[in-house]
């Protein structure tokens, strides 16, 4: 191969430091010598091609003198070397090689025929710097050490995997001389040089091309490197981690083991789960699925339970099919038989958190190819791989704990400096060995409540009806395909299925009971299902007619999920809405004054707000924040109102929301409880306002059979006086907004527990073309609430 390329060096191809070697030998002093025969014949010879000697820079008299240099070159290829080593006599500086070792030769011809031979990474700019530093070296007498390791990746076509050497350059044969081009390069020239390795033009100035001659040859040695370059690339890639993890280490270990279609999967089990269960957390599993559940002793034979699970020793099984007869064809011989496996190598890692184990799987379609003996050479790289589960596991971890705090429990911003706080303190006096440390308490002491909801109303009359209607239309179904299998087979044991299914429409015309919905299906699927298996094979269209009944169930529910997954639709996108909504409107109202909020999605949306000083840090609290506060609050339950009234258009199901707010004056203690990660009422006093909160929504005004709650108003619950008073401000001012009509007062009938309560209820002003996105600013409110 002839890589020829710009360079300050001029490349003669001379054999005159090898030749001198047997001019040595030919002389009278070593006559005695074994040698002294064989090397004047040489010289004899060699003198016939002066050109070998003085040297050449056609590299085309390679070939024509090849006999010659195969000759000259015998006693440095010695043929007991031949299928050992990795050999080959070249022109250094251009990778142009001209004799081989029989190795080296079979490893280029297994490459294939369109393989160049090539240095990884290497560049035209990085060569000639090279040449110059060598220069440097041999001509000047400067130390420059720009030695690197050199490789090449050469594949293995039999193998189907590539395999990685590294080159060891021997110069001994090789000479420089300076022309008259070559500029003289000084002390200030080489200070210079040091400082700008990467300038090639500063190089190229003081190295010019074609200035300086080279004359001899070269030996470079490769040394296979596959299984330290493999061990490292796995370790980097380990360490990188990212995408298609899998897929890189398995190509890694492809070459490790020299087998082209090793098959790699990883598993991470739980061990936490009660009853021996094990349960797959994360999987890119050749064995299981994601969320899979079983019991090791059901699942495993006792000795891979046992050194898996408990030992956690690495396990090979050489031959899956002996396995199968000594196992009695178990669960997990039937898993690997599945995936055409023959032998396979399991390799648990043991994570710091005790309820989490880590398997690798190594399979091989081959019986005897991964085996108890191989398994040792992965002893280098499992503690690679046991730091990298260790990583996986925690950010894992972090995963959930981040996916928990977003969507069930999270801290809110607003009091998360308090737990800040605790957590500091707590970790302070473990450092410091206090033996009784434990978190403090998290209580927030005077803080103003505020709740309100937007609850769709007749929910359960409306679930309970799109029940009954797919009841209904199931039924109906089953009837069609019982009447047609009549048609085909007179059997009177259709016509008394039939009049049983027509008692359950009968009775389901009316309204459902409880019980009703299981009692029907229960009696499908005891009574009804098998004749429908009959009646299958009755003839294509009696199939048919069966096929259309089975096509109109839910495949998850085994029911008609039509009119209720309509319902459920359409409360999931109104809440969805809400939720949105008022999430997105927190956030604004933050920047007036800190204040603790959650929000709940039920049938509707309910949140819960507390302001006070004791929430904040560096902040003083001010009681028109609270009228400021309470005041938002109803102009967005005036905009949740608008934003339910216009989506009934577009839902499936017409739905309505009645929207509450609750009023409580005097502030009271909220305590953040730690086993169930969230803050309630502190105080036996305190409690009543959380019964007001259960109980306000199904109130009814005093004297009447009328709920307090409607579509289309919005209901303050309040009980003192006052509290009318100061929201009585509020709503005319939405009224001046056009955003509330009618005021009506009203007492409201005793609740358990609970008396004396009043409210206002207001019409809302539904807004044409209404825009969530154009409401209210909270300079407005604040203007307002100044003045």
């Amino acid at each position: 191969m002839d890589k020829s390329t710009d360079l300050p060096l001029q490349l003669f191809i001379s054999f005159k430091k090898a030749f001198s070697l047997f001019e040595k030998y030919a002389n009278k002093e070593n006559e005695h010598h074994p040698y002294h025969k064989s090397a004047k014949d040489m010289v004899a010879e060699f003198k016939k091609y002066p050109e070998l000697i003085e040297g050449f820079s056609d590299f085309s008299l390679l070939e024509k003198y090849q006999e010659q240099i195969d000759f000259l070159l015998e006693s440095l290829f010695p043929e007991a070397l031949a299928l050992n080593e990795i050999k080959a006599a070249s022109v250094p500086f251009s990778f142009t090689s001209f004799k081989f070792t029989e190795r080296f030769e079979n490893i280029l011809d297994n490459a294939g025929d369109d393989f160049e031979l090539s240095v990884r990474n290497f560049e035209d700019d990085l060569m000639y710097i090279m040449c110059c530093t060598f220069i440097l070296t041999y001509a000047y007498g400067y130390n420059v050490d720009l030695k690197r390791p050199f490789y090449f990746d050469i594949p293995d076509k039999k193998a189907g995997i590539t395999r990685h050497y590294r080159a060891a350059f021997n110069g001994d044969f090789m000479e420089v001389f300076t022309t008259e081009n070559a500029p003289k390069i000084t002390e200030e020239d080489y200070h210079e040089l040091l400082d700008n390795f990467d300038n090639i033009e500063v190089w190229k100035e003081k190295f010019p091309p074609n200035s300086y001659i080279m004359k001899g040859f070269g030996l470079m040695n490769l040394f296979d490197v596959t299984a330290d370059e493999t061990i490292s690339s796995i370790r980097t890639n380990l360490l990188k981690g990212g995408d298609n993890l899998t897929e890189k280490l398995q190509v890694n270990l492809r070459e490790f083991y020299n087998i082209n279609d090793l098959l790699l999967g990883f598993t991470l089990f739980d061990l936490s789960k009660p009853e021996g269960i094990t349960q797959v957390k994360i999987a890119e599993s050749l064995l299981f699925d994601q969320g899979h559940q079983f019991k090791c002793s059901d699942f495993f034979c006792d000795y891979i339970s046992q050194k898996i699970f408990r030992d956690h020793e690495i396990i090979a099984i050489s031959n899956t099919e002996k396995y199968g007869k000594r196992s009695g064809f178990n669960s997990f011989y039937k898993a690997l038989k599945r995936k055409d496996i023959g032998s396979v190598i399991l390799i648990p890692i043991k994570a710091t958190n005790d309820e989490v184990l880590a398997v690798l799987e190594l399979a091989s379609p081959r019986p005897y190819e991964l085996n108890s003996i191989n398994v040792n050479k992965l002893k280098d790289i499992i503690p690679a791989f046991e730091a990298a589960v260790e990583r996986a596991t925690e950010e894992h971890k972090n995963i959930v704990e981040a996916t928990i705090q977003e969507h069930y429990t999270s801290i809110h911003d607003s009091v998360k400096w308090r737990f800040e706080e605790a957590a500091e303190k707590y970790y302070n006096e473990i450092q410091l060995g206090i033996e009784e440390a434990k978190p403090d308490q998290i209580v927030f002491e005077e803080v103003y409540p505020l709740f309100g909801q937007s609850d769709i109303k007749g929910s359960s009359t409306a679930r309970n009806e799109a029940i009954r209607e797919d009841l209904m239309t199931q039924l109906s179904l089953a009837i069609s395909v019982l009447k047609k299998a009549c048609e085909t087979e007179n059997l009177p044991i259709y016509r008394e299925l039939m009049f049983r299914v027509e008692e359950y429409v009968f009775h389901v015309k009316d309204g459902l009971n409880a019980g009703d919905e299981i009692g029907i299906l229960d009696f499908l699927k005891r009574e009804i299902y098998p004749v429908f298996k009959h009646i299958k094979g009755l003839g294509k269209s009696l199939s048919k007619q069966v096929d259309v009944y089975m096509n109109r169930l839910d495949p998850n529910l085994h029911v008609v999920y039509e009119k209720r997954k309509s319902y459920e639709d359409s409360v999931s996108m109104l809440n969805d809405k809400l939720a949105k909504f008022i999430d997105t409107k927190q956030l604004e109202a933050q920047q007036m004054f800190p204040h603790y909020f959650e929000r709940y999605k039920t049938d509707g949306v309910e949140h819960d707000m507390y302001i006070g000083q004791s929430l904040v840090n560096n902040q003083n609290f001010d009681s028109i924040y609270l009228y400021n506060l309470r005041l938002w609050q109803l102009q967005l339950m005036c905009e949740m109102e608008n934003i339910a009234n216009s989506m009934r258009q577009c839902l499936p199901y017409d739905l309505q929301v009645a929207s509450l707010i609750l009023v409580h004056s005097n502030p009271l203690s909220i305590r953040f409880r730690m086993d169930e990660k969230q803050f309630d009422v502190d105080g036996a006093y305190n409690i009543r306002y959380e019964i007001i909160k259960k109980r306000i929504d199904k109130a009814h005004i005093k004297g009447t059979d009328e709920r307090l709650t409607v579509p289309g108003k919005i209901s303050i619950v309040y009980s003192q006086d006052k509290d009318a008073d100061e929201y009585l401000k509020y709503i005319k001012y939405l009224q001046s907004k056009n955003f509330l009509g009618k005021v009506e007062k009203l007492e409201l009938e005793d609740l358990q527990g609970v008396s004396g309560l009043k409210a206002l209820r207001i019409e809302v002003v539904y807004q044409k073309d209404f825009d969530d996105k154009k409401t209210i600013s909270f300079q407005d409110l604040i203007e307002e609430i100044k003045s």
